[in-house]
């Protein structure tokens, strides 16, 4: 049996930005009672708080639960208050060259994006995320963006060449991700590994970008076992067959 349950958060857990509903939130207060959860996302800690956090019952057991924002290169997790135990930030230089290379690769794509809603650009301290369409933008408008990764790939391949000692990931439905070398959900997962004591094969992830260039990707590297989702709803069932066999076991 598995004692850790990874999640990714957008597309897996909720729809992109947004909170976890209901019926998600009740099944990880439950899934708590039977297992340590993370969650691991290119998202920042309010964003956590925003989509997560925020939405969890009461009486939810939160000291089993950690968090990892930005691919892992944070760590929070709960005693008497949410800790900060480790953050991995950009040095100025590499901020710049990154920018540099983004705004680049950003005009030699030539993607037309004829309207914006917020930044497009967002400095997370130790990310770098691209939102093509803006923070801000509406799910609906997101989704049909680039449902197949192509538009965004226009941008990831040069990234590769200027910024090869960097790591690089497409995340929810219009992102892409940056982060310091060797950084991203491999090595928070070993940080898992090295800090909550447990051993790989006890692990489990579950994301829906672990494709070639997705950002829940580099978890394969580690050798956890890995559970590909279309959304949120297939997340759903598969908290119940956890807990459900978690209780049979019992």
């Amino acid at each position: 049996m598995k004692k850790l349950i990874i999640f990714d958060l957008d597309g897996t857990l909720a729809k992109s930005k947004s909170p976890i509903d209901e019926e998600m939130a009740d099944l990880l207060k439950k899934l708590l009672e039977v297992n340590h959860v993370s969650i691991i996302s290119g998202g920042d800690w309010p964003q956590f708080q925003k989509q997560v956090l925020s939405n969890l019952p009461k009486k939810t057991i939160l000291k089993k639960l950690t968090i990892l924002p930005t691919c892992g290169t944070k760590f929070y997790q709960y005693k008497k208050d949410w800790e900060e135990l480790y953050e991995e930030n950009f040095t100025e230089e590499e901020k710049r060259k990154i920018l540099d290379s983004l705004h680049k690769a950003i005009k030699a794509s030539d993607l037309d994006i004829k309207k914006t809603w917020g930044e497009q650009i967002e400095d997370r301290g130790s990310q770098i995320t691209y939102s093509a369409l803006g923070q801000e933008a509406p799910l609906e408008e997101k989704k049909g963006w680039d449902p197949d990764f192509e538009k965004r790939r226009k941008i990831v391949e040069p990234l590769k060449k200027t910024l090869k000692n960097f790591s690089i990931g497409m995340g929810g439905t219009t992102s892409i991700d940056i982060v310091k070398p060797g950084i991203d959900k491999a090595y928070g997962i070993k940080k898992l590994e090295e800090m909550l004591k447990f051993n790989i094969p006890e692990m489990l992830f579950v994301g829906d970008a672990l494709f070639e260039g997705g950002n829940d990707h580099p978890a394969r590297k580690t050798g956890v076992d890995c559970i590909q989702v279309r959304d949120a709803e297939e997340t759903k069932r598969i908290i119940e067959t956890i807990i459900a066999c978690n209780t049979e076991n019992k």
